[in-house]
Parts: structure tokens; sequence; C-alpha cells
């Protein structure tokens, strides 16, 4: 068995840089996840794309990202975080470089495709090096306070910042984000990030659970993504969510009894770290769920622009920085659960404003939209926080990849498998009203365990 030593903690004023280069990172993959949101009509007018084609096309990014994410974790633990990092950074630069220059719907889809498997590998590694970064369980445990809204802020920049850019010149020109920050973080890298040695060496990479798994979450994530179009007793919805299904309950046979499974059963049987995660696939669900139905409502109801969607959602970002920057010293102050409760709580009734008169065109943008689009993004942030701490608390130095790559899967997940269920409930009030009382459950069972 393979000894490392770890590694000493940075000092503190090089921690700073090399924690906002980490964090810079997990928001724009995030970001990237979100970007063709907004502009999608316009893709759809230029490549002539029917509505097929372009669930697949705002899908893709996300099935490749969820279903390699385990996969990519244990990668990082394997062979080092940063040396994962940077690997998986060359893959989603490459796709970025690729997507604006794709002359056709076929080469746009698979620079899509490709992005999600380098974010795979980025996502689970960067949590990686941030563990390396903190070693200490009360410092990383902090820094998970803060890493937390990221992912949130990255969506929402996402849906502002693309239709921004697609009314000034071309949804092409979304894709230059990501590529920057691909550009400095390879940059930078190497010199602000610690080069921790791989923390487990020793372990097998379990292919067949590798296989199962993202084969399961590919398919049944591209089954339900496939209800917005289709109905759920239809070939083309039932065939791969079964089939996924299938290999996920084959997985856990595997894991059962695989002697370095890639996931280890007793990860999940701790109580607070099931319900941090179940708290962020929520909370992604909701803040996901919100951009989607209103972004339509504002354009195809009360007839707005791109542009002015985009300006809609600016105070939901403002609220959202402000809570972000009160999460960390809540956690502190009351406590990780307490934190999540307040935040679901919180978010729970901005959904359900939102619910209850926002999605009616003749009402006023100020008193049917803004107090839900106030309240929700600063329970999210908070939300957000308290779950990712919940979600990491007590994982060994050897399985801060698997960490990073369970947290994102349920974040990805999340959003898929909520929203496509709350859907069938028939009218958009009724899904964000459905998703404002998983919310509330969730922050009881919260206030339960605390």
């Amino acid at each position: 068995m393979t000894v490392t030593t770890p590694p000493a903690p940075l000092a503190r004023h090089a921690a700073r840089p090399a924690f906002a280069l980490l964090g810079t990172v997990q928001a724009t993959l995030i970001f990237t996840l979100a970007c063709l949101a907004v502009p999608l009509p316009r893709i759809a007018a230029e490549l002539r794309l029917d509505r097929a084609d372009l669930i697949l096309l705002s899908a893709a990014y996300g099935l490749t990202f969820a279903g390699l994410l385990l996969f990519g974790g244990r990668l990082a633990d394997r062979h080092g975080a940063r040396r994962a990092l940077t690997a998986g950074l060359l893959v989603f630069g490459a796709a970025s470089a690729l997507a604006p220059l794709a002359p056709g719907y076929g080469t746009l889809l698979a620079a899509r495709f490709a992005q999600g498997t380098g974010a795979a590998l980025v996502a689970p590694a960067a949590m990686g090096v941030l563990r390396a970064l903190h070693p200490a369980p009360a410092a990383y445990g902090r820094a998970m306070g803060t890493w937390g809204g990221l992912s949130v802020l990255g969506a929402t920049a996402g849906n502002l910042l693309s239709g921004v850019i697609s009314a000034a010149a071309s949804w092409r020109w979304t894709f230059a984000v990501p590529l920057a920050v691909t550009a400095v973080a390879l940059l930078l890298g190497p010199r602000l990030l610690p080069a921790a040695a791989p923390t487990g060496a020793a372990r097998g990479l379990d292919l067949p659970g590798a296989l199962l798994a993202t084969g399961g979450i590919t398919l049944a994530s591209y089954g339900l993504v496939l209800t917005d179009a289709r109905p759920w007793g239809s070939p083309d919805v039932l065939v791969p969510l079964l089939l996924g299904l299938a290999l996920l309950a084959g997985f856990a046979l595997v894991e059962r009894r695989a002697a370095e499974p890639l996931l280890p059963p007793a990860f999940l049987r701790d109580r607070r770290r099931g319900l941090g995660l179940a708290a962020v696939a929520v909370t992604a669900a909701g803040t996901a769920g919100v951009f989607v139905l209103l972004s339509l409502g504002l354009q195809q109801g009360r007839g707005w622009s791109a542009l002015l969607t985009s300006g809609g959602f600016v105070p939901f970002a403002v609220a959202l920085l402000l809570a972000g920057r009160a999460a960390g010293p809540l956690i502190r102050r009351y406590g990780a659960g307490r934190a999540t409760a307040a935040g679901l709580g919180t978010g729970a009734v901005g959904l359900a404003l939102l619910a209850a008169t926002g999605l009616d065109p003749s009402v006023p943008y100020v008193y049917g939209l803004l107090p839900g689009l106030l309240l929700l993004p600063a329970g999210a942030a908070v939300s957000f926080a308290g779950a990712s701490v919940l979600a990491t608390e007590g994982v060994p130095p050897g399985e801060g990849g698997l960490a990073g790559g369970v947290l994102n899967t349920a974040m990805e997940l999340g959003p898929t498998v909520v929203f496509a269920v709350v859907l069938t409930l028939g009218t958009d009030a009724a899904s964000l009203a459905a998703t404002a009382l998983a919310f509330a459950a969730l922050a009881a069972s919260a206030i339960r365990l605390t």
C-alpha cells in the first residue's frame, strides 16, 4: 500500500489566488452548461433545427458531464488532482474552441459532448486540488462554504451574459468565456496550484462500475430529457430510461461486490451527507427550473427580447452575490445544517411567490416577479453553501475526487430528474409549487437533523 504525506498548507496569501482560480473554473463549467439556454431560438433559426435537435443540443453537455463525473473523480484520486485538472482543461478548451467554429449541427453537438467530457474531469479534480490547498478539516469546511455558491453563480452568469452577447454579436461568442478561462487556468495553474501527490494510487479503477454508471446515468438522463417533447409512455422515453435504470441497478450490485468500488456504498450512508446531496440536487433543480420557465415566459408570454430577458434576471444575480458573501459567516455561526435549512426555507417562499403570481403576463414585473427573484437566489446561495459542507465533511483525503464527482453529479442530475417529474403536473405554476414543497420538506429534514 502506498503511503503519502499530506501536503503542507499554503500560506494564506498564496491560497487566496489559488482558490480564486479554482472557483472561476468551477463557475465557468456551470456557465458553459447554461450559456445556450437564452439564445436557443437564434441557434434554431441559424442552423434550421427542429425541437428534437434543440432538446439534444441543450442536453448534450449535461449528459456527458453527469455521466462521467464519478469516473472522473476516481481518475483524479488515482493520478493526482492537478494532473487530472490539466488534462480535463485541455479537452474542455479544445471543445470550446471548436464550438464557435461549427459549420452545422453535427459539429456543434459533438463539441458540446466533448465539453461535457472535459468538464467531468475538471470538476472533481478542482475539488481535489481544493482539498490539497486546505488540508485542515476546518479550513476545508470554510472553503466549501464559499465553493457551494459558485455553481449557481455560474448558471446565473450563463443566462445573463448569453442573452447580452447573443444580442450584441452572436451566440457563438458565448464560447469565448470558457475558452478564455481555460487559457488562463492552464497558464496560471502550475504557478498557483499545489502539486499534490496521487491519493489513491493503489486503488483499481473499477472499469465495470465505471461503464455501468456512465451508461446508466447518461441513458436515464436522456430519457428524462425527452419527456419535454414526448409522453412518458412513448418508446423514445421508455427505452433509454428503462435501460439506464437497469444499468444503474447493475452498478449497485457490482459496487457491493467490488474490491475497489467506484462508489463505495458506505460513502452514501452518512445521513448528513445524504441530506447535503439531496439539498444540492433540489436547489439546482429549483434555480434551473426558474431560469427555463421564466426565460420562455418573458420572451413568449410578455414579448421581451433576449437582452431584456437577461436584464430581468439582474436582481437575481445581485441577491445571489450578496447572499453568497453572507453564507460563510452564517455557516460558521449556526452550523451547516441550520444554514441549509434556512436557505431551503427562504428558497421555498421565493418559489411559492413565483408560482402564485410571477407567471401571469398581466401581473407587473415589480409585483409579480421581483419578490421571488430576490428570495429564491438568496436562499439558494445559502442552501448550496451549507449543503456542500454537509456533503463533503469527514471525507478522507483519498476520496476528495470522489466527493467532488458525487457532489457535481447531484448538481447535474437534480434539474434533470426533478424537472422531468414536476413537468408532468401540467402547468408551469404547478411545477414551481411542487418544487417549493420539495424545498420545504428538505428544510424540515435539515432542522430535524440538527
